[in-house]
């Protein structure tokens, strides 16, 4: 009785969770697997598969669909940077280093002619992780917020800068965007793909490499 219950709470787990991703855009495309039986594939998902059977028959099932999946997130990468003239890396779909430090210059000219504030984060990455640069600077194209931008750095980093925030809110932007990527785990939780995140706020005498030689400082003093 106690396993029949355990069965009808999962399946009823699975519809509602199907349900939330038809209905929402951003989801929609996502490649879904079930392998629980008797679910009808009745949803408003295109790259919905319910499979039975053994994992060698439902990985072989499932793999088309996610590379399809991956395929067309990086073609609409390199679409938004054909758009933007080349000024998107369609790696990452942050900016190239060129375009950041063009914009960086210019968005300091502005936070100080006008007042507003403006703060820099620093997400240093395990460089012995090949992937985790890659898959964060991916994340947080996705999140960022439409004012702010960023770029990946040779070093292992990526540099983001937050437009019209003091360091009180770049620390809670911060924060957010760190929780996502520490949930985006991909099986077990890999310590190695959570970056070391430091921050510095404009000042008045700033320029774009006195903000940058500040926030490697900061990343220095937090290391020590």
């Amino acid at each position: 009785m106690a396993s029949c219950w355990a069965k009808v709470s999962a399946l009823a787990w699975w519809m509602r969770s199907l349900q939330c991703l038809a209905s929402m855009r951003a989801f929609r495309n996502l490649p879904v697997v079930v392998t629980l039986g008797g679910v009808v594939p009745a949803y408003d998902l295109p790259n919905l598969e319910v499979i039975c059977g053994n994992p060698a028959r439902i990985a072989a099932n499932a793999l088309p669909l996610i590379r399809q999946h991956a395929f067309e997130t990086y073609l609409s990468r390199t679409l938004r940077s054909i758009d933007a003239g080349g000024l998107l890396d369609p790696l990452t779909g942050l900016l190239t280093r060129a375009a950041f430090e063009r914009d960086f210059a210019f968005a300091i000219r502005e936070a100080q002619s006008r007042g507003g504030g403006l703060s820099v984060a620093r997400f240093a990455f395990d460089p012995s992780h090949a992937r985790a640069q890659l898959d964060g600077a991916r994340i947080l194209s996705r999140l960022m917020r439409r004012m702010d931008f960023g770029a990946a750095w040779d070093d292992g980093s990526v540099i983001v800068v937050f437009a019209e925030a003091d360091l009180r809110n770049a620390h809670a932007i911060a924060r957010r965007l760190c929780s996502v990527m520490r949930h985006t785990s991909h099986g077990k939780r890999d310590a190695r793909g959570e970056p070391v995140v430091t921050l510095a706020a404009l000042e008045s005498s700033d320029t774009a490499r006195s903000l940058l030689a500040r926030l490697y400082e900061e990343d220095r003093r937090a290391v020590s």
